[in-house]
């Protein structure tokens, strides 16, 4: 019931994603008035879907201390309590960011090993793709979180991107070893010092993004949020300066006729609904964020990042890296410079 054009948009992903995935059966919570006549306009999910009602759901504005207390019999936290119960092994969600976060939390409970899950999506890049994180779980992080956050980022690489061994940088305000805070400075120390199945490549700053230098981006969730979103309207600002520079003249317009087939291929490639789907990594189960303002498209991506996880199970990868840095792991880091 989570989107700005739930239940519509959420029936729709399912559908699409029913056809790359035929072997994965849904769980839709909601109202069953509205999700009914929705089911019938697509064939393909007589089989598959199974809708448990509840008339309640988590606004997009509500407070997530109010949807703790209130929410109980709510379709999100009904959706998390299937996951916890073992009944279904992935939750994917378009509603209020904030709610989701602390209800996982509190039901699911983090990994051992962790203190804060963080939040981490995919990005575009010049390369390919590369994940970053935190992109605004955490304002404010130490060390161990950003060590962390490095090894939950490196297990999404492996298992969702297929790289076998990712190249993990710290986002700094330089490249230089004696930049940024000291939080910054000892989790690089950390990694360093410890031997972990991905490569620490040390220090990059945010032009590294759109090069693809690494193919996990560690950062707090303040600066990682604020990275994200500038990508975001930059992609937003040059696609409407395209769009106005094409309609500005005659021949302008005939340049864009010319031109269609390779603006087609770019509008392709940075389509934000092809990187949907947000990950709260870290925690004793899967959940997945949908953008509210996505599509049926943009939807069942998301599911498609859920259905990565589960299959290449992502949190055995997590656990096994967690135990191998506890043996390794010293008691403070040890800065020099």
């Amino acid at each position: 019931m989570g989107g700005d054009s739930a239940p519509d948009m959420v029936v729709d992903g399912v559908a699409r994603a029913r056809t790359r995935f035929p072997n994965v059966h849904f769980l839709l919570f909601g109202d069953q008035a509205r999700i009914e006549p929705l089911l019938v306009l697509h064939k393909n999910l007589q089989a598959s879907v199974t809708i448990r009602h509840t008339d309640q759901f988590v606004r997009s504005e509500e407070k997530p201390s109010l949807a703790l207390r209130q929410g109980k019999q709510s379709s999100m936290q009904l959706a998390i309590n299937a996951v916890n119960d073992g009944e279904a092994q992935a939750v994917v969600s378009a509603g209020n960011t904030g709610a989701l976060m602390a209800m996982a939390k509190v039901t699911l409970k983090t990994l051992n090993g962790i203190d804060r899950p963080a939040i981490g999506g995919l990005i575009p890049t010049r390369l390919g793709e590369s994940v970053m994180l935190d992109l605004g779980a955490n304002v404010e992080c130490d060390a161990n979180n950003l060590v962390q956050f490095g090894m939950l980022g490196a297990a999404y690489a492996r298992t969702v991107l297929g790289r076998e061994r990712p190249t993990v940088g710290l986002i700094n305000v330089g490249q230089e070893e004696i930049k940024g805070g000291e939080n910054v400075q000892q989790a690089a120390a950390l990694f360093r010092a410890a031997t972990l199945p991905f490569d620490f490549y040390g220090f990059v700053e945010g032009d590294d993004l759109g090069a693809g230098t690494v193919d996990v981006f560690v950062v707090d969730g303040f600066t990682g949020n604020i990275a994200l979103k500038t990508l975001e309207g930059t992609v937003r600002l040059y696609t409407e300066y395209l769009r106005q520079t094409f309609k500005s003249s005659l021949l302008s317009r005939l340049a864009f006729l010319l031109a269609r087939s390779a603006l087609k291929k770019m509008r392709t490639r940075i389509d934000p609904r092809l990187y949907n789907g947000a990950t709260f990594l870290g925690l004793n189960g899967i959940v997945v964020k949908s953008h509210g303002g996505t599509d049926g498209f943009g939807f069942a991506n998301a599911i498609g990042v859920a259905v990565d996880m589960v299959t290449n199970k992502i949190n055995e990868f997590i656990m096994l890296e967690l135990s191998e840095y506890g043996e390794q792991r010293p008691t403070e880091a040890v800065v020099t410079g």
